[in-house]
C-alpha cells in the first residue's frame, strides 16, 4: 500500500462529504484539535502546532466549502421556486424563444 499526504487528504475529502461519517470526521477532528495527545505533542516548539493548524485548515476550509455549496442549493432551490410561481400567477404563458446564431471560427 502506497502511504502519501495526498492520499490522505483524499481520503478526508471523501469521507467528509459521505452524509453517514460528516459529523464524526468532525467531531473527531475537533476532539483531535483539543486533545493533549498528538502525532507531534504541542511542546516541542514548532512542530508541535504544525499537525494542529494542517487539522484545523483543513477542517475551516471543508467546512465552510460544504456551508457554501449548501447555500447555494437553497438559493437556486428558492429562485426556482420563485419563478414557478411566478408564472403560475402570469396571465399569458411563457413562451421559449429559439435564437439562431452563425458562428465563424477566426484562426
Amino acid at each position: 500500500m502506497n502511504f502519501s499526504i495526498q492520499s490522505l487528504y483524499n481520503w478526508y475529502r471523501n469521507t467528509i462529504r459521505n452524509p453517514k461519517y460528516r459529523w464524526w470526521l468532525i467531531l473527531g477532528s475537533l476532539a483531535y484539535l483539543f486533545s493533549p495527545i498528538d502525532i507531534a505533542p504541542d511542546f516541542i516548539p514548532v512542530v508541535g502546532l504544525i499537525d494542529d493548524a494542517a487539522i484545523m485548515a483543513l477542517l475551516v476550509s471543508e467546512v465552510s466549502q460544504m456551508l457554501i455549496e449548501n447555500v447555494k442549493l437553497r438559493q437556486s432551490q428558492n429562485s426556482a421556486k420563485n419563478s414557478s410561481a411566478d408564472s403560475a400567477y402570469s396571465a399569458s404563458p411563457v413562451e421559449d424563444k429559439v435564437v439562431d446564431v452563425q458562428a465563424v471560427s477566426v484562426k
